[in-house]
């Protein structure tokens, strides 16, 4: 009897797997050294099934690394276990795949389908299963189903996708030698300079992001408001009243607003034409993994590695299909009408099913195409567990965009009544929807706003009831939110789809931005300058784009890992000798600037009421505890201080208490909603209550 071991990217991954291919539907799940695996026995075969939990191996400094030192130029790919502290599972999961690879006739990899997971299984094969990589087969599949795994099983490529293996690698090796190379610079420059370890952090993809942000900020804090007018006005026809708009959007001058309200004010016009046009909106096109972020992101402020992680949960329950994927086709292959006839099990879900099986299904595609998996859609399998809200939101939102891509065009009517008043005009709009079409089925994600207006003719008369001219200013562009930046970054087409949203986490995390809508902070400004000024090719698009589209024809087999990396190395050598020889100026910069930071962070706008000196944020050398105190204490001896809360990450908003005006602050812990608390009524309060209970 042959052996075949079977090689997923996560635990999850190969429960499912294992399911689909006993006979019974139930694997005997068994363990060693603490990692499950599976075993199946057919007539023919011994299947055991194993996975990773995500990378096993990662690359580090060849040899001995010494954790300060740069540039380094030389790499390896190496054991995690080996590379990161506490790395003691992921040491026992590659013991026990090496065991279990042993007296074995056929390896598959079986890890998710895309660049990564060609990656994560080539190294375990390569590595841990001595050499088996030059003999393995790989299975592709987009969703965890049962039939889907069961035929991606008994149909493997027979050899790795090894042109994907090594586009994978040779991303990984890129982003290590930039990222290891230039954030040890920052860091160390600052650590030479102020002796204080402040980590920092910067690479390929992360510096020309930051400098989008930067760039809108600059923007929005140089932009010169100009001021316009522009005319509101109310009019009656037939005894209601509606708002009309003005016949130019905006006027340049004051003395425009008011001859416009002079002329109009208390006059009755009379309705000059009636304008009515019909236009379709066609239904939307299937989720790329972007167009989710986006959309999850705009409906439920769910940040992209959030909104990720969710799909990625609801992939390995097998609800969803595979979501790191950049197509927006939903080919015939995955059987519309059996996922819609699954959906129509589920009670939320039935109603429109039914619908949309009564007629043909042809879904509005979009243009883009991804050679591995199509778009994101629900696999008709009802959830096997009670969803946690935020997951029961991505799906719905996954179900009811694939139900919307099979609806028919939705019908709006607008309509546009033009009223004369002298040599003056005015418009009043309004819009009613002729068919609701795939908007039934997207609903409360789209919705048509209607305006009905009532029975109008020609030449009936319009009294004009109110008029104001109201000033406004111009506005600048708004600041990027996680989605836009998110966008921006594909439209760039610099980083990937898998590892987009965790550069927005990283510069979250470093200081660098900070808000929903992201501000760039002093930090981000200074890293921003000084690269430019040291290395500006890492901060160009065009230079990252051009790195990207090599690895991609990497990925095609145009192009070899060797003769990227060489060439990215040529590039970078001159950058980090430039870097090293300037460290003492980019040290004192940078020093300064997290010094400015970290007291602007920790000190309140509030004056001390007792003294008016500045008041911080400070933690007792003592007890370890945080506190209010004022930076009087010396100088005018002032003894000031409130209590803060002492658990969480400490924030300084920038509103103010309603009662008294002082400066409020907010607790985060991970995992809970932030508490926003005023420290002055809370010491008042608690002064308060305690005096009543002594009483």
């Amino acid at each position: 009897m042959k052996t075949t071991l079977v090689i997923c990217e996560k635990p999850d991954a190969a429960l499912h797997l294992a399911e689909a291919l006993s006979e019974s539907g139930k694997a005997s799940r068994r363990e060693k050294y603490g990692a499950p695996y599976y075993q199946i026995d057919t007539k023919d075969e011994r299947i055991v099934v194993c996975s990773a939990i995500g990378h096993l191996y990662q690359v580090d400094t060849k040899g001995s690394p010494e954790r300060h030192y740069y540039p380094v130029w030389d790499f390896a790919w190496k054991p995690k276990h080996q590379v990161e502290k506490d790395q003691r599972r992921q040491e026992l999961w590659l013991k026990a795949i090496a065991e279990l690879s042993r007296d074995v006739d056929t390896y598959v990899n079986a890890c998710d389908y895309d660049i990564e997971g060609s990656l994560i299984g080539y190294m375990i094969l390569e590595y841990a299963c001595n050499g088996a990589a030059q003999i393995a087969k790989r299975m592709k599949f987009s969703t965890l189903t049962e039939k889907e795994l069961r035929e991606a099983y008994a149909n493997p490529m027979p050899r790795l996708d090894f042109p994907w293996v090594n586009a994978g690698m040779c991303r990984h090796e890129l982003d290590w030698l930039y990222g290891v190379n230039l954030s040890r610079a920052l860091t160390e420059s600052a650590y030479k300079f102020s002796r204080r370890y402040f980590t920092l952090s910067t690479g390929r993809v992360q510096g020309p992001t930051l400098r989008f942000v930067v760039e809108r900020e600059k923007e929005i804090m140089t932009f010169v408001p100009l001021p316009y007018w522009t005319i509101e006005a109310v009019v009656e026809i037939g005894g209601r009243e509606m708002a009309a708009e003005y016949q130019f959007e905006r006027l340049e001058t004051k003395r425009e607003a008011e001859e416009v309200v002079k002329k109009s004010s208390g006059k009755t016009g009379i309705v000059e034409d009636l304008e009515s046009k019909k236009y379709h909106l066609t239904p939307p096109t299937p989720f790329d993994l972007s167009t989710l972020q986006t959309e999850a992101y705009r409906h439920f402020g769910f940040s992209p590695s959030q909104s990720l992680g969710m799909a990625e949960r609801l992939y390995l329950d097998a609800l969803v299909s595979y979501p790191r994927t950049s197509g927006q086709k939903l080919p015939p292959t995955i059987g519309y009408r059996d996922i819609l006839v699954g959906l129509s099990r589920i009670s939320q879900y039935e109603k429109h099913s039914n619908m949309l099986l009564s007629e043909a299904l042809r879904p509005n595609e979009g243009k883009k195409t991804d050679p591995a998996h199509p778009a994101i859609y629900p696999t008709g399998v009802s959830p096997k567990r009670r969803l946690e809200p935020r997951e029961q939101k991505v799906f719905d939102l996954i179900v009811k965009r694939f139900m919307a891509t099979f609806g028919s065009a939705a019908t709006k009517q607008s309509e546009k009544v033009t009223i004369k008043v002298g040599d003056l005009r005015f418009m009043v709009h309004g819009s009613r929807i002729l068919k609701r079409g795939w908007i039934e089925y997207y609903e409360p994600y789209s919705k048509l706003e209607e305006i009905i207006l009532p029975s109008i003719t020609v030449g009936q008369k319009a009294a004009f009831k109110r008029f104001s001219a109201e000033r406004k200013l111009t506005q600048p562009q708004p600041r990027f939110n996680p989605g836009s930046l998110l966008r921006l970054m594909e439209e760039e087409n610099i980083g990937t789809k898998a590892t987009r949203a965790e550069i927005l986490d990283t510069l979250y995390r470093r200081g660098y931005v900070k808000g929903e809508r992201i501000v760039a902070t002093g930090l981000a400004f200074k890293i921003t300058e000084l690269l430019l000024k040291y290395c500006p090719r890492v901060m160009d698009v065009a230079f990252t784009r051009e790195l990207e589209e090599m690895m991609e024809r990497i990925e095609s087999g145009q192009e070899t890992r060797e003769h990227v990396i060489l060439e990215a190395v040529e590039h970078l050598i001159p950058i980090i000798e430039d870097l090293k020889s300037n460290e003492t100026e980019i040290g004192k910069e940078l020093t300064r600037t997290i010094e400015e930071m970290k007291m602007a962070e920790t000190t309140l706008r509030t004056p001390c009421p007792q003294c008016g000196s500045k008041l911080r944020i400070i933690r007792s050398r003592r007890s370890g505890k945080r506190f209010i105190g004022c930076s009087g204490i010396w100088k005018n001896n002032c003894r000031f201080g409130l209590p803060l809360p002492q658990f969480g990450a400490l924030t300084l908003l920038e509103k103010e208490c309603r009662e008294c005006g002082f400066q409020l602050v907010q607790s985060k812990m991970k995992g809970r909603k932030p508490m926003i608390s005023c420290p002055k009524c809370f010491q008042t309060k608690r002064h308060s209550m305690s005096g009543q209970k002594e009483g």
